[in-house]
């Protein structure tokens, strides 16, 4: 799948730069063009791998390019005024090769929560390919601000998108982890997740063809609906053979080959059932999902079609929907077998629920402090303020 990604905010721009460096090192061509948008000229400097003339710098009259502190309301007035800057780094992407737009986000903060809506709005107005969103919640211990800002920008980026594919920080850092470290490990993940499941179906020169393939089409089907959705991932560590392939673990040469093929359907279904039951990017009840995807990658020899029918078929028992597509992604030399579902229209989100419940107390909690502050002031300056002129 060819996707034309743009990093809004902080957060992500470094998702899309991971992205690139994953394209590079993979060599997956996942990418077809990458920009940048931010409030903030230093986190567009910190950028490694998208090239310069595609980092969009907005809101220079009202923030001379120092953010806007966690203001996702400035945040998205910015966006709105300075769009036709941002159109000038989208009309130098081939939009004719490309599948569909992902627009990545950190919904805590104040650029990437507060713009990316806008930005979503406005490609969905004028493309006909489809936008997609990657929003990131914030950690429950990142405070009442970022909490806020993450519930309004989520209830506005799920409108404005395709389908909106969330990442959530609180199932994701580690206890006493340092926050550039714990980022860096969340980014990584975020790109691993994304990268097998949007590189299923690019056939490199000299690749062999996968026996199921997952195309462009069907990652469109699956997350067509729009609604919200979420990714699992597992993978396992296997020495590739020098010979053999996919169709051979197929035939029927003899009784090893059989016991090879059946310990290869095992470890399938096994992987299929890690991943939808194991940490989810964001943590939901798979049950009522109702479309699914499955992915299956790693050296073609360890991959075959009966395994992933009966994770297909597991999956269909497990979610409910009678919409579960599946398919083999053949990766030579990647020292793992690993399986990624895709589940889209998930409803059954605690998470969801809970920063929805903390943002409308914080909100109150911010009116009541605005109200508090406003009296202090009064009472503070009007004790002798009568006999005192006003300058004007």
């Amino acid at each position: 799948m060819k996707l034309a990604m743009i990093g809004f905010g902080q957060a992500g721009g470094k998702v899309v730069d991971k992205f690139l460096e994953y394209d590079k090192r993979t060599g997956s061509e996942i990418v077809r063009a990458a920009a940048a948008v931010n409030t903030a000229k230093a986190d567009l400097m910190g950028l490694e791998h998208i090239s310069e003339d595609q980092r969009v710098l907005i809101g220079q009259s009202r923030v001379k390019g120092h953010g806007v502190g966690a203001d996702n309301e400035l945040g998205a007035e910015i966006a709105e005024e300075d769009i036709d800057e941002v159109q000038g780094a989208i009309d130098s992407i081939p939009v004719h090769e490309v599948d569909a737009f992902l627009v990545v986000a950190g919904l805590g903060g104040g650029t990437g929560s507060g713009g990316a809506p806008v930005l979503a709005k406005h490609l969905k107005r004028i493309y006909t390919e489809p936008v997609y969103g990657l929003g990131i919640l914030p950690g429950s211990d990142e405070g009442g601000i970022y909490t806020l800002n993450a519930a309004r920008s989520f209830q506005t980026f799920v409108r404005e998108v395709d389908n909106l594919m969330v990442f959530d920080n609180d199932a994701w850092r580690k206890t006493g982890e340092s926050v550039q470290g714990g980022y860096e490990e969340i980014n990584e993940e975020i790109v691993r997740r994304f990268g097998i499941l949007f590189g299923a179906g690019e056939i490199q020169q000299g690749q062999e063809v996968a026996e199921s393939v997952v195309d462009s089409s069907e990652i469109i089907n699956t997350l067509s609906g729009g609604g919200v959705s979420t990714v699992g991932y597992a993978e396992e560590e296997v020495e590739e053979r020098s010979s053999g392939g996919l169709l051979s673990r197929l035939r029927d040469d003899g009784d090893d080959d059989e016991l090879d093929s059946a310990h290869t359907t095992n470890r399938i279904t096994s992987l299929v059932r890690k991943a939808a039951l194991g940490r989810l990017t964001l943590p939901c009840e798979i049950e009522g999902a109702e479309r699914a995807l499955l992915v299956l990658a790693g050296p073609p020899e360890y991959l075959n079609r009966k395994g992933i029918e009966r994770g297909r078929k597991w999956l269909e028992e497990q979610t409910g929907s009678m919409e579960v597509r599946g398919g083999d992604y053949p990766y030579r030399g990647a020292g793992f077998v690993a399986t990624v579902i895709l589940l889209a229209g998930v409803t059954n989100v605690p998470r969801i629920k809970e920063l929805q419940q903390v943002a409308i107390e914080a909100q109150d909690n911010l009116d009541e402090i605005r109200e508090e502050s406003d009296n202090n002031l009064d009472e503070l300056v009007s004790d002798d303020s009568d006999e005192l002129e006003s300058l004007f």
